[in-house]
C-alpha cells in the first residue's frame, strides 16, 4: 500500500507485523531508504501527492506512531484510544482518528509557527485539545496581525529592511504551554525533549522521544532528505550577514549529536540514521555562508576600498572623480549620491538618498559657487530602493528636474505598498509613501544624447530584478553606473564583489546577479560608479570573480533545494497578491490580482485556495488552471469585507499546490478594516 508518501511503504494499522524477522528488518530499512530518496526525487520533480491516510511506524519498532501528509507531515503518537500530535496540517487528520483507533488528540505539540503545519487549526478548537509550541513563538501564534504592518519601516521585528520573513496564521493560536529551549513534556509516560533548533524559523524547535536506546526527532524544518533545506526564504533573518544560516547550522549540528535513528522532518520523508545526513547538511550551509556573505570587506575595510580615484575639490566633501564626475566623500559615508556635470553647468545625478536635505541643499550651493553648476536635470535613481531615492523629491523641488527611472521600477516607486519587497521607501521614516517616477526608461534600454555625451540606460538586474545601468563613455573611460550590484577592491582576489545576496529583493540569480554579470562582461567599463560612494577604477578582474561566484552560487542553492528547480525555495513571491496591502471599509470590495509564476520548461498545473479570516470574503476562493512553461498568469480576485466587520489588520493566506504537489499556506496578503 503506497499511501501517505507515495513511495514510502510503512504500514497501516491494520498490517499483520508479526512476520518481521531480525533479517527482514535489516532488508526493510534498506527499502525503506532506497524508496525515500527515490520520493525526495519526486518530490523535486513535481510529482503528485497521494491521498492521506495515516501510515504506522510499526515495522521501525514503534507501532503505536503514525504519520498522515497534507501541508505538512502530522505525526501521531497513540496510547489507547488518545493520541498526541506532532503539527496539524490542514486539519484533515482529524476527520480519520479513528483509522488508528484514536476517539480524541489530547495534545498538539507544534514545531514552529509556519501556517502549513498549523492552518488547520480552525477544526481542533472545537474539540477540547491542548496546545504547545517554542514559547519563543508565542507572540507569533497568539497575535499574527502584530507581524504584518500596513506601514513597515526598517526596524520591524522578523524582518529583512521591513519585509516579514515570519509566516504566522491568519487567526491567533491559543497556546496552553509553551516550551523553552530545553524543556520536556511528558505524555502518557512518554517523556519528550524539548529542543531549541531554530533556523528556517526564529523559534524553532524539536521534539525527541527515546525510543529502544535511541533517539526518534521530530524535527520541524531543520532538514529535509538527502540534507536539502525545506526553504531558503525562511532562513533569510538578514540583510544578507547570515544569521539565519548560522542558527540552522547549530540546529543540525545539536541534533546530529544526538545521533537520531530516525529524523522526522515537517516535510518529505523520513531520515533514517541522520546523524551522517546532518553532518553532511552542515558543510554544505558552511559552504552557503561564504556565498552568501558579502563579497568584500564590508564592516571591515571597505572603507579604504571604497574610492581609490576621486580628489578633493574647493567644496568640503565633494570630490571630483574625472573632469566631469562628482561624488560625496568623508570619512565612514555611504550616501548615495553621483553628478555628472557638462560643461555648461547642467548636471544630471545618479541616485540621491541618505542625505541630510540642508546639508544637501549646502553642498550643491557650494557646487554653484565654486563648481560651475547651473541646473540638474534629471535624477537616474538605479533601483526600487529607498535609500537611493528619498532625496530626489526634494532636488526635483529645489531644482526643478525630473526623476528617471526602468519601466519596471516604477511601480515599486510608487506604490510600494503593493509589493513586499525589502526596503521600499516608505520605511525609512521620511513620511515618503512613494516617489513618482517623471520618465520611464524602456527594460529593452534606450540611449540618451544629453549635453554632449551618449548614455546608454538599461536593464541591469543583480542586488534586485528592479534595477538598471547606465554607461557610456565620459572623459576618455567608459563608465558604468551600477547601483548596489557590486562593490570591491579589484586588487583583491579574495574578494568577489557581490552586494547583499536577498530573496526578498526578487533576488533570482537568472534575473539578478547571474544577468548583472553577463551585462557587466560585455560593456567592460574602466570606471564603475557603483551605490553608497564607490568608485571603482579597472574592475574587470572584479568582474570576473564576480561573474564566477553568480553561476557558484546558483549550483550551491540547486544542492540544497528539495524542488527540481531552487527557485521554489528560495523565491518568495512565485506566488504573489497585488496590492500586498489593501484598505477596505466595511462593506466595501477591492479588486487584487494573484500572480501566480512557473519556473518550469513545461506547462504547469496550478491550484491556490484562497483562506479568508472572518469578516473577510474572497471571490473566486478557489483558483485552477494553468501556466506556460517559464510564463505567469495574473487572475483577479475580489476582496470583500463585512458590514459588521471589526477595524483591524487582516491576514489572507494563499494556499498553492502545483502539479498536485501541495504546499500549503506559503503566501499571503494583508487587508485593514478602517
Amino acid at each position: 500500500m503506497e499511501k501517505a508518501f507515495g513511495s514510502f511503504d510503512l504500514q497501516s494499522p491494520q498490517t499483520n507485523r508479526s512476520h518481521l524477522t531480525a533479517h527482514g528488518r535489516r532488508g526493510w530499512f534498506l527499502h525503506l531508504l532506497r524508496l525515500a530518496l527515490l520520493f525526495g526525487a519526486a518530490v523535486r520533480c513535481g510529482s503528485e501527492t497521494a491521498s492521506p491516510a495515516w501510515k504506522s511506524f510499526a515495522t521501525e519498532g514503534i507501532p503505536d506512531m503514525y504519520v498522515w501528509t497534507d501541508t505538512c507531515n502530522v505525526y501521531a503518537l497513540r496510547d489507547g484510544d488518545s493520541a498526541l500530535l506532532i503539527n496539524l496540517g490542514d486539519g484533515s487528520c482529524l476527520d480519520h482518528l479513528g483509522e488508528m483507533g484514536v476517539r480524541r488528540v489530547e495534545w498538539v505539540l507544534f514545531t514552529d509557527h509556519h501556517r502549513e503545519q498549523s492552518q488547520g487549526y480552525s477544526k481542533l478548537k472545537a474539540t477540547g485539545s491542548q496546545v504547545g509550541a517554542p514559547e519563543a513563538e508565542r507572540l507569533l501564534f497568539e497575535h499574527p496581525e502584530s507581524f504584518r504592518k500596513m506601514k513597515p519601516s526598517l526596524s520591524d521585528v522578523f524582518t529583512v529592511h521591513s519585509a516579514s520573513y515570519v509566516r504566522p496564521p491568519i487567526q491567533p493560536i491559543h497556546l496552553d504551554r509553551g516550551f523553552g529551549r530545553t524543556d520536556t513534556f511528558t505524555w502518557h509516560g512518554r517523556v519528550l525533549r524539548c529542543e531549541e533548533t531554530k533556523g528556517n524559523s526564529p523559534g524553532g524547535m524539536s521534539y525527541l522521544l527515546q525510543q529502544q536506546g535511541r533517539w526518534v526527532a521530530f524535527s520541524g524544518d531543520v532538514m529535509r532528505s538527502d540534507a536539502r533545506m525545506n526553504t531558503y526564504f525562511d532562513t533569510e533573518w538578514d540583510y544578507s550577514f547570515g544569521a539565519g544560516i548560522y542558527a540552522l547550522h547549530d540546529a543540525a549540528a545539536w541534533l546530529a549529536g544526538y545521533d537520531p535513528r530516525l529524523l522526522l522532518p515537517s516535510h518529505g520523508p523520513p531520515v533514517p540514521n541522520a546523524r551522517a545526513p546532518l553532518e553532511l547538511y552542515q558543510r554544505k550551509l558552511e559552504k552557503l555562508e561564504q556565498m552568501v556573505l558579502r563579497g568584500y570587506s564590508i564592516s571591515r575595510f571597505a572603507g579604504s576600498d571604497q574610492d581609490r580615484v576621486s580628489k578633493p575639490t574647493a567644496v568640503p566633501n565633494i570630490w571630483q572623480v574625472s573632469p566631469h564626475l562628482f561624488k560625496f566623500k568623508a570619512q565612514n559615508f555611504w550616501p548615495n549620491f553621483h553628478m555628472l556635470l557638462a560643461d555648461n553647468g547642467h548636471a544630471v545625478v545618479v541616485d540621491c538618498g541618505l542625505f541630510d536635505e540642508a546639508y544637501l541643499d549646502s553642498a550643491l550651493e557650494g557646487m554653484k559657487e565654486k563648481l560651475g553648476l547651473k541646473a540638474i536635470d534629471a535624477v537616474i535613481i538605479t533601483h526600487m530602493h529607498g535609500d537611493h531615492m528619498l532625496e530626489a523629491p526634494h532636488l526635483r523641488e529645489r531644482w526643478g528636474c525630473q526623476i528617471w527611472a526602468l519601466d519596471n521600477m516604477v511601480e515599486k516607486c510608487e506604490h510600494p505598498e503593493w509589493f513586499e519587497y525589502a526596503a521600499p521607501v516608505e520605511s525609512y521614516g521620511k513620511g515618503l509613501t512613494g516617489v513618482h517616477i517623471d520618465r520611464a526608461i524602456r527594460k529593452s534600454g534606450e540611449t540618451i544624447d544629453w549635453e554632449g555625451f551618449r548614455l546608454t540606460i538599461e536593464w541591469m538586474p543583480g542586488q534586485t530584478e528592479f534595477a538598471l545601468g547606465v554607461h557610456g563613455m565620459i572623459d576618455g573611460m567608459k563608465v558604468l553606473f551600477t547601483g548596489d550590484n557590486i562593490d570591491g577592491n579589484p586588487d583583491d582576489p579574495s574578494q568577489n564583489g557581490h552586494e547583499a545576496f536577498v530573496a526578498r529583493n526578487s533576488g533570482i540569480l537568472e534575473e539578478g546577479y547571474i544577468y548583472g554579470a553577463e551585462l557587466m562582461t560585455r560593456v567592460r567599463p574602466d570606471l564603475i560608479l557603483a551605490g553608497h560612494s564607490w568608485a571603482i577604477a579597472h574592475p574587470m578582474p572584479l568582474i570576473k570573480r564576480y561573474r564566477a561566484w553568480a553561476y557558484e552560487m546558483r549550483e550551491v542553492l540547486r544542492g540544497l533545494s528539495p524542488d527540481e528547480d531552487y527557485r521554489y525555495s528560495f523565491d518568495p513571491f512565485w506566488v504573489r497578491a497585488q496590492p500586498y496591502r489593501t484598505v477596505l471599509s466595511p462593506g466595501e470590495t477591492a479588486e487584487v490580482q494573484v500572480n501566480i509564476r512557473n519556473f518550469r520548461s513545461r506547462t504547469q498545473a496550478h491550484r491556490v485556495e484562497i483562506h479568508a479570516p472572518p469578516g473577510l470574503t474572497v471571490e473566486p476562493s478557489f483558483l485552477v488552471g494553468t501556466t506556460p512553461a517559464d510564463g505567469r498568469v495574473s487572475i483577479p480576485v475580489q476582496v470583500h469585507a463585512a458590514t459588521n466587520a471589526v477595524p483591524g489588520v487582516r491576514v489572507v493566506a494563499l494556499d498553492a499546490t502545483l502539479d498536485g504537489h501541495r504546499y500549503g499556506e506559503w503566501f499571503d496578503l494583508v487587508v485593514e478594516v478602517r
